[in-house]
């Protein structure tokens, strides 16, 4: 089936990290259409360092559920760090605030730590995205101009998803298993897991899939000279 394509300004306004999927699977022809997009992603050098792994069916949920036991047993093996306490100023409040924004549409409160913890690990269930993508990347210096071209596929792959008509969330919490992740995929440990991304058709009957988070004025992130 091909879906219509829209406009970039409506593509890149109108996404959004959904957290809520039907379980309708894409189409290999579907899934390899916004593979080839973002394909195109800039990169330095033109390293194409993206090594991708998309994952549906059995071997999905089998990953499913081996996270959400390592992580109630605290066993996380994430290749890079990641901590609210490392955020600060506008940053942590920003972060606050989607976290209050989410919580109150998915109707639970602040202080419901069981509906929290379940919420938290719906994550390990890809919101019920029938298919995701583990995104790897080699280890070159410091990392940080590799990761920032897995970014930019990122973001290619997340804009053609919404060009297309469907729908995706990048997750960080994908790649607090990464050895497991390795083991189960076959992965070389020559590559490391930077986060993975969740996409399908979006769910629009649930309000997961309806929540838009706000974004701060341009002129409080740009600085114009000359």
């Amino acid at each position: 089936m091909n879906n219509p394509v829209l406009a970039f300004d409506e593509t890149v306004r109108s996404r959004s990290s959904v957290r809520a999927f039907l379980p309708t699977p894409l189409s290999d022809e579907q899934i390899r259409a916004v593979l080839q997009d973002a394909q195109y992603s800039p990169s330095n050098c033109n390293t194409q360092p993206w090594h991708v792994h998309v994952v549906s069916g059995e071997t999905k949920a089998r990953l499913a559920k081996m996270m959400t036991v390592n992580d109630l047993e605290g066993r996380q093996t994430p290749d890079f760090t990641f901590s609210y306490e490392d955020f600060h100023g506008d940053y942590i409040e920003r972060a606050y605030e989607q976290a209050r924004l989410y919580y109150e549409a998915i109707g639970i409160d602040r202080d419901d730590k069981v509906r929290r913890k379940e919420a938290y690990l719906r994550n390990y269930q890809f919101f019920n995205a029938p298919h995701a993508a583990f995104l790897f990347m080699p280890s070159f210096g410091d990392n940080i101009r590799v990761a920032s071209d897995i970014g930019m596929y990122a973001q290619s792959f997340l804009l053609s998803l919404t060009a297309r008509g469907f729908a995706g969330i990048p997750q960080t919490m994908l790649g607090f298993h990464a050895d497991m992740i390795r083991n189960e995929l076959g992965v070389s440990d020559e590559y490391r897991l930077l986060f993975g991304i969740s996409f399908g058709y979006a769910d629009t009957s649930a309000a997961a899939a309806n929540t838009r988070m706000p974004r701060v004025p341009v002129e409080n992130s740009v600085v114009m000279h000359g």
